[in-house]
């Protein structure tokens, strides 16, 4: 096997892209929250840039792409990148060095953590957040990513796909989310004051680079520089641009008048929709991927929410885990095996019926691993030290009790 240049040269320039999203998170979460909790929030996000990092070279990538383990887990082989070489590894990327797709693939295992952070700001003790991230990736992402893309993985081998990460990275990062939340318990003052974004140009700007970087997310992951690669680019274009219209839609016709926060929103829903049938459907489907995902995930986040009471404070569960869902199911739906020959089936709007029965197993499938042990991983956690920050530091902000620096230290007026 020889080396594609351009193909190496391309997924360099995506791995780049990808990275540059969990920065981008970083904002697009932090423009939401109150001023006294910005620079909390902001490190949640960037602090796993080193943590999943190290434990993706010292162990990560061998238990996700290492040898096949009962199709749940890959094996020890490529501890601390062990063999793992500068030639093209035939079963993942046939022209680019393996060290390249690993590379690129470490940020993904980056970005995907850090979405559930999302759900816990505010409240969470960051000694635990620490924790709780580091058992999450070696006991939820990592067998995940090996059952989804790894040679042997069991959910590769039923014949599910899943092109840039709707299962391994949204739903599992979505629905952690919700189960944290609940365990963690709401904010202080929760359903009695309002919880309003304190810098919504933030917001804008982290929403302007996660759509930048996610050009490097989904095309990247063609996994070289041809055809399929610009197919995946303008299916996620697509989906963001009418999933914005979408959302403004809704809030014109609800409220009255559009939001800035909410057109940020519908995008990133847009891109999180896309993600798993990127490389699999029809541009012109991703239009109505894109459409309906706003309605769906605007649905859950006001009305379920609400009725049920959850504090998922900055809608991790609603924006990545129902948008990851709706996007598996419309893989299902609009899959045409002729753009990607890696799908077995046509989807369900073609005539046959297999492609969707397997992604909605996939679905479940993740959705059983990433609630039940997180669920797991934090009620261990909460046997040796606190979830949760006390009332007074709660009320004092996360970023003067946890991290004793303020964002903004001329601001002396309530927050």
């Amino acid at each position: 096997m020889t080396t594609n240049l351009g193909d190496s040269a391309f997924v360099l320039v995506s791995t780049a892209l990808v990275f540059l999203m969990t920065p981008g998170l970083a904002f697009f979460y932090g423009g939401m929250v109150r001023r006294k909790n910005v620079l909390n929030t902001i490190l949640s996000s960037f602090f796993i840039c080193g943590l999943a990092s190290v434990l993706w070279i010292v162990v990560g990538y061998s238990l996700s792409f290492g040898d096949n383990i009962k199709g749940i887990i890959g094996g020890f082989n490529h501890l601390f990148f062990n063999g793992v070489s500068m030639e093209p590894n035939e079963l993942y990327a046939a022209t680019i060095p393996e060290t390249l797709f690993a590379a690129f693939q470490m940020m993904f295992s980056i970005i995907t953590p850090a979405l559930i952070t999302g759900a816990l700001i505010g409240r969470m003790k960051f000694s635990s957040l620490f924790i709780f991230i580091t058992a999450w990736l070696l006991l939820v992402y990592y067998p995940l990513a090996h059952m989804v893309w790894g040679d042997g993985g069991i959910l590769r081998e039923l014949g599910a796909v899943d092109f840039a990460g709707g299962n391994v990275v949204h739903i599992s990062s979505g629905i952690s989310g919700l189960v944290a939340c609940i365990i963690l318990g709401k904010r202080r003052g929760y359903g009695l004051i309002s919880y309003k974004p304190h810098n919504i140009p933030f917001v804008f700007l982290g929403a302007a680079l996660l759509w930048f970087g996610w050009f490097g997310f989904n095309a990247g992951s063609a996994l070289g520089s041809g055809e399929l690669a610009v197919h995946a680019l303008l299916t996620t274009n697509t989906s963001a641009a009418a999933a914005l219209l979408s959302w403004m839609l809704i809030e014109k016709i609800k409220f009255g008048k559009t939001t800035l926060l909410g057109a940020a929103t519908g995008a990133v829903v847009g891109l999180v929709a896309i993600t798993p049938g990127a490389g699999f459907v029809p541009i012109w489907s991703s239009l109505i991927i894109g459409a309906l995902v706003s309605p769906i995930c605007f649905f859950f986040m006001s009305v379920v929410k609400s009725k049920f009471g959850y504090d998922d404070a900055l809608d991790a569960f609603g924006c990545h885990g129902i948008g990851g869902v709706w996007g598996g199911i419309a893989t299902g739906i609009f899959t045409q095996a002729s753009i990607n020959p890696a799908a077995q089936w046509n989807g369900l709007i073609f005539g046959d019926v297999h492609l969707f029965v397997v992604q909605i197993i996939s679905i479940i499938v993740t959705i059983a691993l990433a609630s039940i042990m997180t669920f797991i991983i934090l009620k261990v956690i909460q046997l040796f030290m606190d979830l949760k920050v006390s009332e007074a530091d709660e009320a004092n902000g996360l970023d003067i009790s946890e991290h004793s620096e303020t964002a903004y230290p001329s601001f002396t007026r309530l927050d």
